[in-house]
């Protein structure tokens, strides 16, 4: 049997427009286990009409017990003549068919009639469902003594009073439901997602600013939070901005939160084509307007580089924030100045390569080498003995490494690793690993921007949307509707450069992992509609360091990793 359920889609719906099915059963009992339904009850209603009623009393095969008949004054001979659940389900799942079902403490009703299912062999309940004791204790908690049908309806003066009838109970129900419905609107309750939202929405002081997300459509785009001078406190993005701004006020629980909706006196919205659109103006608004509460607002500008000075007589690596116009090899930006100090240290590891920054000694001239170069793991030119001639393999060495070979600089390490944890040395293996690992991603990373920046002019379609990229910059996004144009995204054109013969700049390296980001993500819908420059690698991929399932090193390593 199927049963017609809209898509996530249909959420959005206004109140007005949603079709509200609102049931209640009577039982024997209060296990759905053990005891079983004697009666069904429910009221169809949309836009504050009941559409109809329906009613049936059910033979549950078991005499009623005596305590049952006091509460709800149904006897065992009332329902002797009354149809089997069997045949009653079918009849009231057609009633319902594409409703969102309400309940008072719905889980009773719901965990009653999915027994009931589960029984006859059909699948549970598709339906969404409201329960209206949730949203009482959400909306009226503080004025009324406690949550029950009864207490409620006298609240409220409802036309309806409940009477342990299932007909009775969901007229009641249902009166409750647009009374409640009156005060949700109050909150900016407007949509059937607003409402099933609305329960988990937590603090009355948020409660207040629910208000302030009125005018969010259902459609991508960037939200900014902003404080009573209009200076942004956060910018985020979304695919849906109305649902993702007021999950603030319900699921959230990072610790800023509260402190952010405390300060939010308003919030801004600009829509957008598609998502991509918006990732890349969340962080082109981060950059500019550096919001408070956006972590993301400070940690680009520590962004760092490796840098092999190629234009020393003896080249060595060493950690930059800024790059130079000069001859040398940058590898980044990388996230930190420690990550790009842990690249170096893999480098290192990996190959001979000067380690010592003082100037090297005059040929000829012996001087006291560097520690590295008395224990043998580098070619330092410190003592006078080495010769640029001797000295440039090494160089050459690394540079392969960190552009076409890696595996020159990740097969020692492996090696190394491996017969440390053979030795059993787990926390040295660890930390080679924790090494290598932070050198291929940091490889991965600078693949990824750089060939994304070979594309050239790049256009691709996805689902009615148009991108067109220009050296992996978003110059413009358009689609199928009308999209808002409150602050138009920057041009590609302008900000830093994307000159793929040049590292990537700070600045750019968070628009450009977005934009990578997305595109290997929907990699498998995109159609390419025009492109320019390379749009495939002829690399290998790059390996991932992880401790191997099952091996002697694999539990202490990893516990070295956490």
């Amino acid at each position: 049997m199927a049963f017609h359920q809209r898509s996530f889609d249909d959420m959005g719906t206004p109140l007005h427009d949603v079709t509200f099915v609102v049931v209640d059963v009577e039982t024997t009992g209060g296990s759905p286990d053990e005891c079983a339904l004697t009666e069904i009850g429910a009221v169809k209603l949309r836009g504050g009409e009941c559409l109809g009623t329906f009613s049936t009393l059910v033979n549950p095969g078991v005499a009623i017990p005596p305590a049952i008949t006091v509460l709800t004054g149904i006897t065992t001979s009332m329902v002797g003549p009354a149809p089997r659940v069997d045949a009653v389900l079918p009849s009231f799942l057609e009633f319902a068919a594409g409703a969102t079902l309400v309940g008072h403490n719905v889980r009773f009703d719901r965990a009653f009639l999915d027994a009931a299912l589960v029984r006859a062999g059909w699948p549970r309940l598709p339906h969404r469902f409201v329960d209206t004791v949730a949203l009482a204790r959400r909306l009226v908690g503080d004025e009324v003594r406690n949550c029950r049908l009864s207490t409620l309806a006298e609240h409220f003066r409802l036309p309806h009073r409940p009477t342990h009838r299932a007909l009775d109970d969901a007229l009641a129900t249902g009166h409750l439901l647009h009374a409640l419905l009156e005060r949700a609107g109050s909150l900016g309750v407007v949509g059937l997602d607003d409402l099933l939202e609305l329960p988990t929405v937590k603090g009355h002081p948020q409660l207040a600013k629910l208000r302030l997300t009125d005018g969010l459509p259902r459609t991508p785009g960037v939200y900014l939070f902003r404080d009573a001078g209009g200076r942004a406190l956060y910018v985020g993005k979304a695919t849906n901005l109305r649902s993702r701004v007021r999950s603030y006020f319900s699921g959230e629980e990072r610790r800023k939160v509260g402190q952010l909706l405390r300060e939010t006196v308003a919030i801004d919205h600009v829509g957008t084509a598609n998502p991509l659109e918006a990732g890349v103006l969340e962080v082109r608004l981060i950059h500019q307007l550096l919001p408070r509460f956006n972590r993301q607002s400070t940690t680009w500008k520590r962004y760092a580089y490796v840098k092999l000075t190629l234009d020393e007589r003896f080249p060595r690596l060493s950690v930059v924030r800024a790059v130079r116009d000069d001859r040398a090899l940058y590898l980044g930006p990388l996230p930190s100045t420690g990550a790009a100090r842990r690249v170096v240290e893999a480098i290192q590891t990996a190959t001979p390569i000067r380690r010592c920054s003082g100037n090297p000694g005059r040929r000829g001239v012996r001087a006291a080498p560097c520690a590295a170069a008395q224990i043998g793991v580098a070619r330092c030119p410190c003592d006078g003995e080495m010769t640029e001639e001797a000295y440039a393999p090494v160089v050459a060495h690394v540079v392969r490494g960190l552009t076409t070979s890696p595996q020159l600089l990740l097969d020692p390490l492996r090696t190394r690793m491996e017969s440390l944890a053979s030795a059993e040395r787990f926390e040295e293996a660890a930390d080679v690993r924790d090494r290598a690992s932070a050198l291929a991603d940091a490889l991965r990373r600078q693949r990824r921007l750089d060939g994304l920046r070979r594309t050239g002019t790049l256009v691709v379609e996805l689902g009615g949307s148009t991108v067109e990229l220009s050296a992996g910059r978003l110059v413009r996004s358009w689609g199928a509707g009308p999209i808002a144009d409150t602050l138009p995204i920057d041009s590609g054109s302008s900000g830093p450069s994307a000159d793929p013969g040049r590292p990537v700049p700070t600045e750019l390296a968070d628009e450009l992992a977005c934009v990578a980001a997305w595109l290997e993500r929907e990699a498998h819908r995109l159609r390419v509609l025009r492109c320019e420059g390379e749009l495939a690698s002829d690399l290998w991929p790059l390996p991932r360091f992880q401790p191997a399932a099952g091996s002697a090193a694999g539990p202490k390593v990893l516990a070295r990793q956490r």
